[in-house]
């Protein structure tokens, strides 16, 4: 069990054929996931200061994250800063569950093999009439899992195509005038994320979440999908070329500079050219395959 246990059975076949790029909200019809990760088990893992500190993130808008000396005892997670800091009003990360709860290590080895996606699950903990973080993109699909109250999620549509890792991250191209454009306006979309729901969230989209004032603590899981795209594929084509002598030859520091440099570039982009098209594909689809299902991290 994988994408199942987040979502119906509609929203998985969803998921693996059309990869939606617009939200999409599901009730999961099946208590599951909840019983592998309970509103209790997750408080506990708060409460009990078992995080690790460097995995914990305590923020509070319109401010960023606190500094992890602000939950930390001689280089620990102090569980009674981090109580503290959740009483007054400051949202709780826990990251990379899925490197610290076997159970959703499971679940995201499962997830990889199903999709040939890595991924990372984050848990939320919200006080009511609180916020966390504020308008913002990510650059991978995410499936937002209530587990217990209702979180707020307001939408807009992506100001940036196609954003990935290191290319049009929302913290490296940010726009001041970016947030009173967007409350002026006001969201595309307003979703009422309410416990037993989960949410489809492509990348790019902004999302401003939040929990009202009148509502209950809120807790959510974020199961970040880490979409392969056609610039991994390219650099699985090109990881063997570095088995050619032609390409680990020296390049002389006279020819990084002026014509000699644009010399050196045509000659390795005809090599380049030449050694793709003298691949096996049908050689390389295999590994290429367990690559996606094993690899853990990313740069694309």
């Amino acid at each position: 069990m994988s994408l199942r246990l987040l979502l119906p059975e509609e929203g998985v076949t969803e998921l693996l054929t059309s990869w939606p790029d617009e939200p999409r909200v599901y009730d999961r019809g099946q208590p599951a996931l909840d019983e592998v990760v309970s509103a209790e088990s997750v408080r506990g893992y708060l409460y009990m200061g078992t995080a690790p500190a460097h995995e914990i993130a305590a923020v509070k808008a319109p401010n960023p994250s606190l500094s992890q000396n602000a939950y930390m005892t001689d280089g620990r997670t102090d569980r009674a800063k981090l109580v503290r800091l959740y009483e007054q009003g400051y949202t709780i990360r826990l990251g990379n569950l899925q490197r610290v709860v076997p159970a959703l290590a499971g679940i995201s080895e499962a997830i990889q093999t199903e999709t040939g996606y890595s991924n990372y699950i984050h848990a939320f903990l919200t006080p009511p009439g609180h916020q966390g973080l504020r308008h913002h993109w990510d650059q991978q699909m995410a499936v937002i899992v209530q587990i217990a109250g209702t979180k707020r999620w307001q939408l807009w549509r992506p100001p940036v195509t196609a954003p990935m890792r290191e290319y049009n991250e929302s913290f490296r191209v940010w726009k001041d005038e970016y947030i009173p454009t967007w409350e002026a306006v006001g969201p595309d979309m307003e979703i009422d994320l309410k416990a037993g729901q989960s949410l489809l969230l492509p990348r790019g989209w902004v999302h401003n979440p939040h929990v009202l004032a009148s509502g209950q603590h809120s807790i959510h899981l974020t199961f970040a999908i880490r979409e392969r795209t056609r610039m991994w594929l390219a650099e699985k084509l090109l990881a063997g070329a570095i088995e050619q002598e032609a390409f680990r030859r020296i390049v002389r520091p006279y020819q990084l500079c002026g014509e000699s440099l644009v010399q050196q570039l045509a000659y390795v982009r005809e090599a380049l050219v030449q050694y793709v098209q003298g691949l096996d594909l049908y050689e390389m689809a295999p590994d290429i395959i367990k690559d996606a299902q094993t690899e853990l991290e990313y740069r694309t």
